[in-house]
């Protein structure tokens, strides 16, 4: 009876560490290009460049194929275009979780839904988060490229389609529309 748990103890820690060995862990940081679009009520406004930052996993389904979960803090929001106080700060945490397709060595296309909480939304100092749903769904499309040492690189577009207005009386429906730009290492 020992002797049979001791070898079903082996094999799980066999198989652990067989899997194991084909995920990575890294982190991340992005540069975000932000705007809303929609049809909102006032100016159009304009695109601002905030920051994006946080961990990641890439899980090795095969040579080809691999699952990239993610958990980024992520500041969006877009300018009104209403002189020097005219940004909008909206913070989210994100969770994308991303296909990708390595298409030669290195070089991969990714695709995969996105949720976002919104952590807080700030206009001038004054708290607007009232004014903006808790959360957010988007879709992202985007290409990376991973060097052997575990730097990587990707430009990715998250495509906002869940509307974030929640201003009561209010029938505009405007979504985040995110392009991004980052620098990420893997641990190996």
């Amino acid at each position: 009876m020992k002797k049979g748990l001791l070898i079903i103890a082996i094999s799980v820690i066999g198989f652990t560490k067989a899997q194991a060995q084909d995920v990575e862990f890294g982190a991340k940081l992005i540069i975000n290009y932000a705007n809303l679009y929609g049809d909102y009520d006032g100016d159009d406004g304009g695109v601002t460049s905030l920051i994006n930052f946080g961990v990641m996993s890439e899980i090795h389904i095969n040579e080809k194929f691999s699952f990239q979960p993610e958990i980024m803090y992520s500041m969006q929001g877009f300018s009104t275009g209403n002189g020097d106080d005219d940004l909008v700060n909206l913070n989210y945490l994100n969770v994308p979780l991303m296909g990708k397709y390595y298409i030669t060595k290195g070089f991969s296309v990714e695709a995969g839904p996105q949720i976002g909480f919104l952590l807080s939304a700030k206009n001038d100092g004054d708290d607007v988060k009232s004014s903006f749903k808790g959360l957010d769904l988007g879709v992202n499309f985007g290409l990376g490229y991973k060097l052997e040492n575990g730097l990587n690189f990707g430009a990715r577009y998250n495509l906002g389609v869940s509307n974030i207005n929640d201003v009561d009386g209010s029938s505009s429906k405007f979504r985040n529309g995110v392009a991004q730009v980052s620098v990420g290492y893997f641990f190996l």
